[in-house]
C-alpha cells in the first residue's frame, strides 16, 4: 500500500521521471514514488513537454525492478496505461480510451499520459537488471480555457467530465497499486489477457492515422491495433501492414472500412 512505501513529495521539480531515474541510479528501493505539485520541465513521449501547473494535476513516477527480459520492457507502457485507465473508470464511473502507446483520452481529448524509461544502478553488480521508471501525468482540474491555444481542442481535464470530487491523493494510491498489480501479471506471462483488456479501450482502432517514422517518411493507414507483441499495426491504402515501433502518430479521421476484428 502507498501508506507503507517510500513516497518522496516535492513542491516543484523539473520532472518526476528525472528525479526517479536519479533515485534509481543511487539504489532506491522498488516501489519508491516521486510525486510533485508541479513540474517545470515535465516531459512525455518523443521529448514533448507536459504542462504541469501547480495544483492542477497528478504528476508522479514509480520506480520498479520487474522480472522481465529486456525485450518485454516496452510492454510496460501499455500495461501502465491500462492500469491507470481502469483506475479512473472505477473511481469516477467514466470510460477513458487509450491512444497507442501512452495517451489517455476522454471524449477524444488527451487528459493523461504515460512515460516509461529505464536506467541502471551506479556500479551495478554484473548481470543486475535495469530498473524501470513509470511516469504518469494526469490533468485533473485545469479548465479548457487554461490550456495554451495550441492545446485547446486536443487536451482536457478529468474535472471537465465528472461531477464528483476528485482526490489526487486517492488517485495516487489507487494508480500505483493498479500499476504494480498489472506488472505482476506481466511478469507471470499474462500479456495476452492484458492486451485483450487494453484493446477494448483502444481509442483509435479502425481510424486513419498518419505515422511519421524516425527516418521522416510519413505513412497513412488504418489502425489495426497492437499485435500480440504490443506493437501497433497500420494498414496503408495499398494493403501493406506497417509495424509502428517508434515515431510520431497523429489521428487523421475515422475509417469507413469494415475491418475484421482478427485483421
Amino acid at each position: 500500500m502507498v501508506g507503507t512505501r517510500k513516497i518522496i513529495r516535492l513542491a516543484v521539480t523539473e520532472s518526476t521521471n528525472s528525479a526517479a531515474l536519479e533515485a534509481g541510479q543511487q539504489g532506491a528501493a522498488p516501489g519508491t514514488v516521486i510525486v510533485a505539485e508541479a513540474q517545470t520541465a515535465g516531459r512525455g513521449r518523443l521529448n514533448r513537454s507536459w504542462l504541469s501547473p501547480p495544483g492542477m494535476g497528478l504528476y508522479f513516477s514509480l520506480l520498479l525492478r520487474p522480472e522481465l527480459a529486456p525485450e518485454e520492457l516496452p510492454k510496460i507502457t501499455l500495461v501502465a496505461g491500462l492500469a491507470v485507465c481502469r483506475t479512473v473508470e472505477t473511481e469516477y464511473n467514466i470510460l477513458p480510451k487509450i491512444k497507442w502507446p501512452n495517451d489517455l483520452l476522454l471524449a477524444g481529448r488527451k487528459f493523461g499520459g504515460i512515460l516509461t524509461e529505464t536506467g541502471a544502478v551506479v556500479n551495478a553488480a554484473p548481470g543486475q537488471k535495469p530498473f524501470v521508471v513509470v511516469g504518469v501525468g494526469l490533468n485533473l482540474f485545469l479548465p479548457e480555457e487554461g490550456f495554451p491555444p495550441e492545446l485547446q481542442g486536443s487536451a482536457t481535464s478529468l474535472a471537465s467530465h465528472v461531477d464528483r470530487k476528485i482526490s489526487a491523493e486517492t488517485l495516487l494510491e489507487t494508480c500505483v497499486s493498479a500499476i504494480e498489480t498489472e506488472i505482476r501479471r506481466l511478469e507471470k506471462g499474462e500479456f495476452a489477457s492484458i492486451l485483450k483488456e487494453w484493446s477494448r479501450r483502444d481509442g483509435v482502432y479502425g481510424k486513419v492515422l498518419t505515422w511519421v517514422a524516425p527516418h521522416g517518411k510519413p505513412v497513412t493507414g488504418v489502425s489495426l491495433g497492437p499485435g500480440p507483441d504490443g506493437i501497433l499495426r497500420i494498414r496503408d491504402e495499398a494493403g501493406v501492414v506497417h509495424e509502428v515501433i517508434s515515431g510520431d502518430l497523429s489521428l487523421v479521421r475515422a475509417s469507413s472500412e469494415n475491418i475484421r476484428s482478427d485483421s
